[in-house]
């Protein structure tokens, strides 16, 4: 009897709504546009555009709202908020919010008929805040597949083109490795701690169990490999070209930003809750960030195909954010400022980047080799001069926001004893010069071919897409310093 009462007396756990906000506001948005889209008979793509920009400018403000709140969780631990989440949750609220902007006049040149886009854009990014805001691994493993299944269908929209279904297929049957991958190894961290909370691993630790340790590192290294699918970590990372040049390039961008922004997030916390184990994995994650960085910097040298270059691009850039992860583990500092402000400004860049190249789609076709920006120059000034700017933040030439994210990650390995990967990451910055400025040279190349390529009009909501990116790679500069004080309280 006085079970029963207690049960009655129970007083339920208080949940803080605010946490968990975006999150919410992201999932709503997208069950209103799924809605409009099911119930409307017309084929006016509007009015879910303008419930999506809505939705993700309402999660981005209550993301940034709370930067300067105190660390906090709820519902038993599985959704925390620090600075860090609250950065990255705005970064990916923005990142869906500039993607839908150029989207709509992108789907329609290039006749995907397909409105499905919009919601399931919307809870892809849901999905990745999840993955940034938990130190749970069960959570982070549900953000992770919400993330990777919303993907995957977008990433085959382009149904009359046979490479967009390669690249869906490609990407779906790895993404399903890398995710059972991860899946066993919470299963391993969970035998060995009873708990999926990352703050377990280091408990466990401490104990000294020797038969508890093979567990730990076993799962630890299991994780670590899913992760690195999802970062696009050499060597794990063959599907990332073949994906990006096949899927549609609006898809491409939210996932080159998107996707990056939320592996990257929940790698860092992973790895600072195995810092105890580090021993055991730092040097094979050593030598994995020097050919991240190195590997796909070669093999963009040669590429004839303007997405298979940024794809390329993009995997180097995974491997200089994890020479900051590595160090703040190494130094022993938790410190997270470099990681959130690089990717903050590589976000943007290569969101600009693939917004530019999206004009390349006219009439149903689309052509993304070098010759294809030939003239672009002249035919939209403002697409040629911001794409520049996109190309030299991706270079790191200052006042860029790349050149002071390089720089922190460079600062930040020299103050950990990691110079060789400071070195590496310098030399192929270097290297990298020569692909970043063959893009910049074909759009402003004008020959015979480039007087006749047609590239589709500057729509409004492209204009703003660019200006949004080019504004913020700039005013990175000016940036940094209330990033760094907010970061690293």
């Amino acid at each position: 009897m006085d079970k029963v009462n207690d049960l009655y007396n129970m007083t339920p756990p208080g949940i803080d709504w605010m946490i968990i906000m975006p999150v919410l506001v992201a999932c709503v948005t997208g069950l209103v546009a799924f809605l409009w889209m099911s119930l409307q008979k017309e084929r006016d793509t509007t009015p879910m555009v303008l419930t999506t920009l809505v939705g993700m400018a309402v999660s981005a403000y209550t993301a940034f709202a709370q930067i300067n709140f105190s660390n906090a969780s709820t519902f038993a631990n599985m959704a925390m908020r620090d600075s860090m989440s609250s950065i990255l949750q705005f970064s990916l609220a923005v990142i869906c919010f500039i993607v839908v902007l150029f989207s709509d006049a992108y789907l329609k040149q290039k006749q995907i008929a397909f409105r499905e886009f919009y919601p399931l854009t919307v809870w892809a990014t849901a999905g990745a805040m999840i993955m940034v805001s938990t130190q749970n691994l069960l959570m982070m493993f549900i953000g992770l597949e919400v993330l990777s299944i919303s993907l995957y269908v977008m990433a085959g929209m382009s149904r009359y083109e046979q490479k967009s279904e390669e690249s869906a297929m490609k990407y779906f049957l790895l993404g399903a490795f890398a995710s059972a991958f991860f899946l066993y190894g919470i299963a391993f961290i969970y035998g060995a701690t009873g708990s999926t909370n990352l703050d377990q691993i280091a408990v466990a630790y401490a104990t000294g169990n020797r038969e508890m340790l093979g567990l730990l590192v076993f799962g630890t290294i299991l994780m670590l490999i899913g992760l690195s699918f999802k970062a696009a970590f050499v060597p794990f990372h063959q599907w990332t070209p073949d994906v990006y040049q096949g899927a549609p390039t609006n898809v491409t961008a939210f996932m080159a930003a998107a996707s990056k922004v939320a592996a990257i997030g929940a790698l860092f916390r992973v790895l600072i809750a195995a810092a105890p184990l580090q021993s055991y994995w730092m040097p094979a994650m050593f030598w994995i960030a020097i050919l991240t960085m190195t590997i796909p910097n070669l093999l963009a040298l040669v590429q004839k195909d303007v997405k298979r270059v940024l794809g390329f691009s993009s995997i180097a850039n995974a491997g200089y954010v994890l020479v900051a992860i590595l160090a703040a583990v190494k130094s022993g500092s938790n410190n997270y400022a470099t990681v959130c402000i690089y990717l903050v400004g590589y976000s943007l860049m290569t969101l600009g980047s693939f917004a530019v190249i999206s004009l390349t789609a006219k009439q149903g076709k689309e052509g993304t080799s070098f010759e294809d920006l030939n003239g672009l120059w002249k035919r939209s000034p403002l697409a040629a001069g911001t794409l520049v700017i996109f190309l030299a933040s991706l270079i790191g030439i200052p006042p860029t926001g790349g050149f002071f994210g390089k720089l922190l990650i460079f600062q930040d390995a020299v103050g950990a004893h990691l110079t060789p990967l400071a070195i590496v990451l310098a030399v192929n910055s270097v290297i990298s010069v020569y692909y970043y400025l063959r893009i910049a040279l074909a759009a402003m190349v004008v020959d015979d071919e480039g007087e006749k390529t047609v590239s589709a009009p500057m729509t409004p909501g492209l204009q703003s897409a660019c200006i949004i990116c080019a504004t913020g790679v700039i005013a990175m500069l000016f940036l940094i310093s209330p990033l760094q004080s907010v970061l690293h309280r």
